[in-house]
């Protein structure tokens, strides 16, 4: 057991053993520290540039994408002082980041491709924080603009992610865009019905709505004529945040006014066959 011990002793300085373990739990604590304080500082900061911008003029899109840049800047900086900390050379680290930066750059290709359509959407602005459109196959109302992805809310508040790479690629439809929108209607009359007297019908509400634009004037014209029915195109301009409630009204009010005057489509009358009788025996 001496012999053992003796051996031990030979083989492991406890000395430095103790200064070995004692300074790189220092250097740990000090990079932990690093790390964490760090970390509130950068968000801190890119949270007074996001407030900074916005009070000089940008919108919430630009000041929160280039936010979101600042913190991801800084969060590398950190993370690069933290190592530093640990004894870790900073010179050798990062030249081993670049020599893996080929594969690092092939394996992130689409995180890359996401980044630089970021830029671009920031950069031509086909939409904004509060736009409703229909990109990548999906819709709602934009809620960020970050690095990576685009956030969409539905009107039934689900949120939706999309990676920028697709909608920069794809099609984009911003209602939002123009400060007035077009209300199109299709309504169908009886092919016997008064078709100038539908007409000033349908005027008249237009000409009530007092959320309709004077110019340019709304208008109703004969569209089509088919078989069973003549249908009426209906054509008002009013501010794109009132779109949605003008169009329920006014369907709403045609429909009332149209079965008033009975000039409506008749409904489709089907006549059932006789239930089925067996012979009385």
């Amino acid at each position: 057991m001496n012999d053992l011990k003796t051996l031990l002793a030979d083989w492991f300085d406890l000395h430095e053993v103790s200064s070995f373990v004692m300074g790189w739990s220092g250097r740990v604590l000090a990079a932990l520290a690093i790390f964490l304080v760090g970390r509130i500082i950068a968000r801190a900061l890119s949270n007074g540039l996001r407030r900074g911008m916005q009070r000089v003029g940008p919108d919430e899109t630009l000041s929160g994408f280039f936010g979101n840049l600042a913190y991801t800047a800084l969060l590398v900086f950190v993370i690069l002082t933290a190592i530093s900390a640990l004894g870790v050379p900073t010179t050798n680290f990062l030249a081993i980041l670049g020599a893996a930066g080929l594969a690092v750059g092939l394996a992130l290709k689409d995180s890359l491709s996401n980044f630089s359509s970021g830029v671009m959407l920031v950069m031509f602005r086909p939409f904004k924080v509060g736009d409703q459109i229909d990109a990548a196959g999906t819709g709602g109302v934009v809620d960020t603009i970050g690095i990576f992805n685009v956030t969409l809310k539905t009107p039934d508040n689900r949120v939706i992610t999309v990676p920028n790479s697709l909608v920069y690629s794809g099609t984009i439809t911003n209602y939002n865009a123009e400060t007035q929108r077009r209300i199109d209607l299709i309504v169908p009359i009886g092919y016997d019905a008064d078709i100038p007297q539908a007409k000033a019908v349908i005027t008249a509400i237009t000409a009530a709505e007092a959320r309709i634009q004077r110019m340019p004037a709304p208008e109703v014209v004969v569209q089509d004529v088919l078989p069973a029915a003549v249908t009426l195109a209906v054509r008002a301009w009013v501010a794109t945040e009132n779109y949605g409630a003008v169009r329920s009204d006014l369907l709403e009010r045609i429909k009332r006014s149209l079965d008033k005057y009975n000039l409506s489509v008749p409904r489709e009358q089907r006549t059932l066959p006789p239930p089925f009788q067996t012979a009385s025996k």
